[in-house]
């Protein structure tokens, strides 16, 4: 399939999608050195957040994995072998058939494919990268981890069973209802009953505690490797002592670290690589430290933007790739166990010489303040812990943040974990750090994620302390993969249950007839083709100004041989080209006028849309028939499709005008049939799910501004509700102090008496009012639309104008709720096509005011416990709704159920709510879109603060807009801004790089490093500099290894499958309606790989013959390829032993 809007699901507070009933965080590994404590970090009251060891596997359709392209643009470059390409190859195997063992034991970010078993508790398993020997290569980990898993062991200590339940603060009273209809305008009712939350107990720790049967060697102690206090003697005074040892070893102030000094270095506890763990090799250190990166949303090969002007006047060329293998190697640290905050300590133990420390604090710090590590519900230690007790001031700053959303949560908790950070620094001033007031206007938490309790509660199927819950808002996480935050919050520290959907998703017409999907894929083709043509009037995207390191040497996980030159910026002045230019994904450009957009996988209502380049340059007559369509007589070739008129008849075109006239136009070339018209406006009604609005109200240059952003993987709902997350974030690892039904109403400015800043007063409905140093306003762009919060005096007109052009569109649901369900609940959802205003129209303009009214049917059973539908309103339909009565709606609804299940019988359901999110006084709408009057950079302009006064929100978020994951970096970038102002900006210290001296000869610093029982490599080991010199040199000359061919992979059966799947999947369908099957006919995937196994047992010795002369023909492609490689690779070793030895014989004359 082809091209596909990337708006059209980019959303978590949106996006449909893909299955498997999963448990979670399964990919973060605890490593030996990060392992050491969970004190004060996950208390006890997570148990809510139990594992489920089971899961079940993928049936029905043709095995079909996303996998990253090694070609990326971060990640592309040569290798030096062919392990080393395995190594840094993003493409993941199939192993939907790996045994427990093998899939737990795959290291943080390696390719994930949820077909496979389940995941585990944290810390279940140790990633075998971490053992305390010699490290496997990358291909053999997955062999390693299965034969080798007796090898590494788990303890956990016991548990308290503090853990309590408390009223829930917002849970309506709901009673099982007999046909009882709800109507929620995305708010909770007032509690009448208790819910089950979990409270913190600050004294109740859970330790966790690795051991290794085949590990007696001690590691380099840093504050992941101490042995932690676990087992059957700790007692809560060892936990206590064992955090505070933590806690000291690990922050310390940057700005009071001089590098030059021995004695500072050991005061503060630094040790160069002592993060860096000495059984990896490098170039596997090299390839998690690149992975890290990736999975973080940064380029491994670059610097960020943000770095690379703090920088440019600091370093040199040569020290920007030592400063990317330090940084990338921090994120590792992060990426592989979230649970416990990476320390300075530890960040500057991944410099690997004592000069480079202050580059690896820069890195941390900014790292940091970014938001890039330590967010989310992490404990952060408070150095001011163990300082003595000072006098403080009477008076004590705050800031006060509106709305307890994702943005603002996040923002909370982000400047919570800041100001620990930097408490010395206001105890410097006789101040106690600030606090945080977060003012909620409903009773409850989480804005537009709201998981609504039903009625009647059955958790039968659920794990352990779920809910069965209804999703009012948010619905899905749009992938974890490529950096999504939520990937850290949910899987890596929450541990939360979630459920991966299918990518199937049949198609019911008006009358109950299922579409054919022959003609429904021809469509969707045509479609793609459609909106990838009106994409060519997109606006130029944006560039940015970086420098790139040397890609060569950080996959080798190398640093250069001499770090000497001059500084970046002095090279610009002097007109050498230092930089590159950078998309907004970090990617770099090269033709920004031909640029169309990353490859990467969409999902859309379980439909995977690959976009792999533009149609665009050809003829639409000939893309017709590529596609498989038939023309019209006399239909010549080389005909096409030109949107230049309607897209310059007005000075803000939209899309939905281009789209209609590009398929007016198809009309004239090609018989489109009424059911084609519906299957057209079935997908224009997807991306008006996507956008929360009309197609006829986006802009056509700007719909997809963030094109390129998207995260991979599978769309995943919450199984228990979406709500556990923004819960987690209040309450982990210590509750916020959240204000709830204190609604604002007005916020004043006014200058101070020194004339630094605004004074600040926040203004409630009730009355109260609250003297703020700073406010974050997280509200929803809507409530900005609607002045609900009066400004004093009003904001500026830069503000207001980005405000009123960005549109903000509507979503809404009806959720229905049955006693039995009459449908496959194995299929995660299933669309109904729209029939238009007059029957058998083929006037496009007929189908605009209905295909939006119920198109899309969510199946919840597996992650509400209960028989559950939700069909999803959009377009004109989800304002329709905003008007409609809920007896009308539910009348409407359950008759295109009848006829979509005319052998079932269909009964009322047991409980129906309709969500009405414009009539949410806290929300007035779902989510931003991009309108035909909105600006390039109106979303930037969104997130700019006024004075004091700060801004978040997914409307804030110009790469994550209308998304979950969005919303919460746009609370870290606020929390960010927040530090900046109050603590000031991140210092570079002077010189960022101290000159060498002789004392840091390599001779006595290893002498140094020896005597001090590091002992990081064997004396036998060669001088790694000359190593790195003797490389350059080598492959300078004659290039890079030869890599090793691949096997051919070609399977005389699998090729017979290929090409006789469809066939014998149509014979197992017509086998299921002959014995007389109700309900869905369609054959699951092991019914038909059985059928087919048959066919191909059965098969004449002639049938056979040319999938066995293929598979022969590709042996001996590979056993030539092979031959050739042992050559070249032979003289290939040849001559670099030669240059190997010239090298040696030039360096000892």
């Amino acid at each position: 399939m082809q091209s596909r809007p990337r708006n059209a699901h980019r959303h978590a507070y949106r996006s449909p999608p893909c299955c498997v009933n999963r448990a979670a965080a399964s990919h973060f590994c605890p490593s030996s050195e990060r392992a050491a404590t969970w004190a004060q970090v996950v208390p006890e009251s997570l148990g809510m957040f139990n594992i489920d060891p089971e899961s079940t596997t993928n049936g029905d359709a043709l095995d079909e994995q996303f996998l990253f392209s090694n070609s990326h643009d971060i990640l592309d470059g040569p290798f030096d072998s062919d392990a080393m390409a395995h190594d840094l190859d993003l493409k993941g195997s199939n192993i939907e058939h790996s045994t427990l063992t093998g899939f737990d034991n795959l290291a943080m970010y390696e390719q994930y494919n949820e077909s496979g078993p389940s995941s585990v508790h944290f810390g279940d398993l140790r990633d075998p990268s971490e053992r305390e020997e010699s490290h496997p290569s990358g291909r053999d980990e997955a062999d390693v981890a299965v034969s080798d898993h007796s090898a590494v062991h788990f303890q956990e200590t016991s548990q308290s069973d503090n853990a309590r339940e408390v009223p829930s603060s917002g849970t309506p009273d709901v009673a099982p209802g007999n046909g009882k209809k709800r109507t929620v305008n995305g708010d909770e009712r007032p509690a009448s009953r208790s819910a089950a939350q979990f409270t913190i107990a600050p004294e109740v720790h859970r330790v966790t505690k690795y051991v290794s049967y085949n590990a007696p060697k001690k590691r380099p102690e840093d504050p992941r490797s101490v042995t932690s206090p676990g087992g059957p003697h700790h007692t809560p005074e060892r936990q206590e002592k064992f955090a505070r040892k933590v806690s000291q070893q690990s922050q310390h102030s940057a700005s009071s670290y001089s590098p030059s000094n021995p004695q500072t270095r050991k005061k503060h506890g630094f040790r160069a690589r002592s993060s860096i763990p000495s059984s990896l090799s490098w170039e596997e250190f090299a390839r998690q430290c690149v992975l890290a990166a990736y999975s973080s949303r940064l380029n491994p090969f670059a610097l960020h933007p943000d770095e690379y002007q703090m920088l440019r006047e600091h370093i040199t060329r040569a020290q920007v790739t030592i400063y990317l293998n330090i940084r990338n190697a921090i994120l590792r640290l992060w990426t592989r166990n979230p649970l416990v905050s990476v320390s300075e300590v530890e960040a500057a133990g991944c410099a690997r010489d004592n000069r480079y420390f202050n580059l690896a604090l820069f890195a941390y710090q900014w790292l940091q303040r970014r938001g890039y590590i330590n967010f989310g519900c992490v404990y952060i230690p408070t150095p001011s812990n163990q300082a003595p007790e000072r006098p403080f001031k009477e008076k004590r700053k705050t800031v006060v943040i509106v709305g307890a959303g994702m943005s603002g949560l996040g923002c909370a908790r982000q400047l919570e974990g800041f100001f620990g950070h930097y408490a010395e620094r206001w105890a410097d001033l006789g101040e106690q750090p600030p606090k945080i007031i977060v003012l909620e206007g409903r009773n409850r938490i989480g804005g537009r994620i709201y998981s609504y309790h039903l009625g009647k509660q059955d958790t039968s199927n659920l794990p352990p302390g779920s809910r069965s819950t209804a999703e009012m808002g948010a619905h899905f996480v749009t992938g974890f993969e490529h950096g999504n935050p939520m990937n850290i919050l949910i899987r890596g520290q929450l541990g939360l249950h979630y459920h991966r959907l299918k990518d199937r998703t049949p198609l019911y017409d008006y009358d109950g007839s299922l579409a054919d999907v022959a003609r429904d894929g021809l469509v969707e083709k045509l479609w793609n083709d459609i909106l990838e043509r009106a994409s060519a009037y997109r606006n130029k995207p944006k560039t940015n100004e970086t420098v790139e390191g040397d890609r060569r040497l950080i996959q080798y996980g190398r640093d250069p041989s001499s770090d000497q030159g001059d500084v970046l910026a002095a090279l610009e002045k002097a007109g050498q080209p230092a930089t590159i230019n950078l998309n907004r994904t970090g990617s770099p450009l090269s033709g920004v006028t031909d640029h169309v957009g990353a490859a990467g996988l969409e999902k859309l209502s379980g439909r995977a849309y690959l976009t792999v380049g533009s149609t665009g340059k050809e003829s639409a007559s000939d893309a017709a028939k590529e596609m498989g369509w038939e023309l019209r007589p006399g239909i010549e070739d080389g005909k096409t499709v030109n949107f230049d008129e309607i897209a310059q008849s007005s000075a803000y075109p939209n899309l939905g005008d281009t789209m209609d006239e590009g398929i007016r136009q198809y009309q004239t070339m090609l018989e489109l049939t009424p059911l084609d018209m519906r299957l057209l406006n079935w997908h224009h009604a997807n991306l008006e799910y996507a956008n929360a609005i009309n197609v006829n109200q986006l802009s056509l240059g700007g719909w997809d501004q963030d094109i390129g952003n998207e995260f991979e993987g599978e769309h995943c709902q919450i199984i228990g509700g979406y709500q556990q997350v923004p819960r987690g974030l209040w309450k982990c690892p210590k509750p916020l102090d959240i204000r709830f039904n204190s609604k604002v109403t007005e916020i004043r400015r006014s200058a101070t008496s020194d004339q630094k800043g605004d004074n600040l007063t926040v203004v409630c409905e009730d009355g109260e009012t609250i003297a703020a140093d700073h406010v974050v306003v997280t509200t929803p762009l809507g409530v900005l639309k609607s002045n609900t919060i009066n400004f004093q005096p009003p904001l500026p007109e830069w503000k207001i104008g980005a405000i009123e052009r960005l549109g903000f569109g509507v979503l809404n649901k009806v959720i229905l709720v049955f006693e039995k369900p009459f449908w496959n609940v194995e299929r995660d959802m299933f669309g109904f096509l729209n029939d238009s205003e007059f029957s058998y129209s083929l006037d496009q303009r007929d189908y605009a005011s209905r295909r939006g009214r119920f198109y899309l049917f969510l199946n919840c059973f597996k992650t509400c416990g209960r028989p559950m539908l939700i069909a999803l309103m959009a377009g004109d339909a989800a304002k329709d709704v905003e008007k409609s009565d809920d007896e009308s709606l539910l009348n409407e609804v359950m008759e295109n159920l009848t006829r979509m299940f005319v052998h079932a019988r269909v009964p009322r359901p047991s409980e129906t709510i309709v969500t009405r999110w414009r009539h949410d006084q806290y929300a007035r709408g779902s989510y931003s879109y991009v309108a035909p009057l909105t600006q390039a950079g109106d979303y930037d302009t969104m997130a700019q603060p006024v004075g004091r006064i700060h801004f978040a929100g997914e409307a804030t978020c110009g790469t994550h807009p209308a998304t979950v994951h969005g919303a919460y970096l746009s609370g870290l970038r606020a929390a960010s801004e927040v530090i900046e102002a109050m603590a000031g900006p991140i210092q570079t210290p002077q010189p960022l790089v101290p000159p060498k001296t002789k004392l840091e000869s390599a001779g006595k610093r290893k002498m140094e490093e020896t005597s001090s029982g590091s002992k990081r490599r064997s004396k036998s080991v060669p001088d790694e500099d000359r190593e790195a010199r003797i490389l350059e040199a080598v492959i300078g000359e004659i290039g890079e290894r030869p890599t090793k061919p691949g096997k051919s992979g070609i399977n005389p059966f699998l090729l017979f499958t290929k090409d006789h799947w469809h066939e014998c999947k149509a014979r197992c369908e017509e086998e299921r309606q002959s014995k007389g099957q109700k309900g869905d006919t369609k054959p699951t995937k092991n019914e038909i790989r059985v059928a087919i196994g048959k066919m191909w047992r059965n098969a004449s010795d002639e049938v056979k013959r040319p999938y066995l002369e293929q598979t022969q023909a590709a042996k001996q492609l590979t056993a030539a390829g092979n031959a050739e490689y042992k050559e070249r690779a032979a003289n290939w070793d040849k001559e670099a032993a030669r240059i190997r030895r010239e090298f040696v014989e030039k360096q000892t004359s």
